[in-house]
């Protein structure tokens, strides 16, 4: 023996690993696994006996030796189960391609270390299955032909078609979960759903794909049971869960509508909601009269839908198909048109009243920020804007209102004109020329009327009202009319900006610009012609 030990030393062959017992006991109160691949690693370094022998002066460069012989008739392939779950499952090679591999010759394999496990009573196994993974483990389980095979539908057919006392998986890429799956077969189902609590839901997914490729319905029940009651971490978790699930092939689809109900109506059957929940959202918000409610509210449901936006015109970051709008023009344009008729009641009234009201302002402004906010809906659901813009423009007897009541009270209204002017100067809206016309003929003057007022009361709230923003849409609309039209709407703003001065809106810039095609251009088409 010890010459024989030199010998193999002298041709640089490493000496075989010791398998490893690792003792395991399954009862149905749950069972202990084998370590993981990481473990397993960590206890070759702390046992480098196994690499190299330990006479050795300098270890030799070993040969990368083969992989060890079969015993089995077949050589089987696996499913790899990875944290990637949205890869379907390779299906089983099928008993010929078996054959056929199992005469093929071995690929070199790196040396593995193996460790044994033992399910149930391991004196009474009569059956051998050995994993071999590729991360240099290999895994022979001793266990029960009977259990198997009413367990799993893959072992069925494979102790049917060969009916020797070993079984081989090789290029197993989480053997691991694997050797967890087997040991989930001799504990029942309730064993199986407490031993699922302790787990995470990306380990949960790994399982139910081990347990899908292996034909063991038992577990994949189990592990959708538990999918089903605990919460998803965020929105790449649901998508992997959803993906997974949606792949399964060992299931009659009874665990599955359950779960697929938290993201997809009964119903529709799809991820869109009823044409009618949006609309309820809106009026929910529009009737609020809290203002923290208000504005906490407003500003989640804009973003939302900026960002369903996003995925119903590009598709989803993940490469994801675009998903229906949910909003309609139909349904913003009948609130603008209802926040509207209330508007032009309450400015009747503060005309009416003799005294400033402090309930009518506030209603007034309750409104205005309404339709302000109905505006930016408009503008990121990607509707057409231009139709408010002629909605807005046209109400005549709005402004008309409008001059008669206090200052106080209705300087809210301006808000939605200066919105406006703002979506028009930056080309969010594109209205046609004589709405843009119109909008300037009928509005601008009460917004310079109400101009020191909005700049007071945007002071506590600088993001309120940005003068300068508003002033550029201002001279920006002004520019893109007919240098007619330019020419008289900026004459009178010349006139009430020498007036009033800081309290009249600073449209210098387009005022420059008109000058420039007014003046400067006409003297050089005379000096060219």
């Amino acid at each position: 023996m010890d010459g024989s030990r030199q010998q193999r030393q002298r041709r640089g062959s490493p000496a075989p690993g010791r398998p490893r017992t690792v003792p395991i006991a399954v009862t149905p109160e749950g069972f202990w696994c084998c370590p993981s691949p990481a473990a397993l690693h960590k206890s070759l370094l702390k046992n480098p006996h196994h690499h190299h022998h330990h006479n050795a002066k300098q270890a030799p460069t070993p040969k990368t030796p083969s992989a060890p012989p079969s015993r089995a008739p077949s050589v089987q392939t696996a499913t790899s189960v990875t944290d990637d779950v949205d890869d379907p499952a390779p299906a089983v090679a099928d008993h010929h391609h078996s054959q056929a591999a199992a005469e093929a010759p071995a690929p070199a394999t790196p040396p593995q270390h193996k460790v044994c496990v033992g399910f149930g009573r391991p004196e009474t196994s009569d059956l051998t299955v050995v994993l071999y993974g590729k991360e240099g483990v290999a895994v022979s389980m001793s266990v029960h032909r009977d259990v198997l095979a009413q367990s799993s539908a893959f072992f069925a057919r494979r102790l049917a078609a060969d009916g020797q006392p070993c079984v081989e998986i090789h290029d197993c890429e989480d053997a691991e979960i694997y050797v967890e799956t087997v040991g989930l077969m001799y504990c029942d189902d309730g064993a199986n759903k407490h031993r699922l609590l302790k787990q995470s839901v990306p380990r949960v997914l790994r399982v139910m794909k081990a347990a899908d490729a292996l034909g063991f319905p038992a577990c994949v029940r189990s592990c959708l049971d538990y999918l089903e009651a605990v919460p998803w971490a965020g929105e790449e978790e649901e998508r992997r869960v959803v993906s997974s699930v949606r792949r399964l092939q060992c299931t009659d689809g009874a665990g599955v509508s359950p779960l697929l109900r938290r993201v997809a109506s009964s119903d529709s059957g799809c991820l869109r909601p009823p044409a009618d929940t949006f609309a309820h959202i809106t009026e929910m918000v529009l009737a609020s009269t809290d203002e923290r409610g208000r504005r906490e509210t407003k500003a989640l449901v804009l973003s939302l839908l900026k960002d369903s936006t996003r995925g119903h015109v590009g598709g989803g970051a993940d490469g994801s198909p675009p998903t229906p709008g949910i909003s309609s023009s139909e349904t913003l344009y009948g609130s603008c048109r209802g926040c509207l008729d209330r508007l032009r009641r309450l400015l009747a009234e503060a005309s009416s009243e003799p005294a400033y009201s402090a309930a009518v302002a506030r209603r007034i402004a309750l409104e205005a920020d309404n339709l302000v906010w109905l505006v930016e809906m408009l503008v990121a659901s990607q509707r057409a804007c231009d139709g408010f813009v002629a909605l807005w423009s046209g109400q005549a007897e709005l402004a008309a209102s409008h001059a008669g009541a206090p200052a106080a009270s209705r300087h809210a209204v301006s808000r939605v004109t200066a919105r406006l002017f703002v979506g028009v100067g930056r080309g969010e809206m594109l209205p046609p020329r004589d709405a843009r016309l119109r909008l300037l003929q009928v509005w601008l003057q009460p917004l310079i009327d109400d101009y020191a007022w909005l700049q007071r009361a945007g002071g506590s709230r600088p993001a309120a009202f940005d003068r300068r923003l508003v002033e550029d849409g201002i001279g920006q609309t002004i520019l893109t009319l007919p240098l007619e039209d330019q020419r008289s709407l900026l004459l009178a703003w010349f006139g009430r900006f020498l007036k009033l001065g800081d309290d009249c809106p600073n449209l210098q810039r387009a005022f420059e610009v008109w000058w420039r095609r007014t003046f400067v251009r006409l003297i050089l088409t005379r000096v060219i012609f």
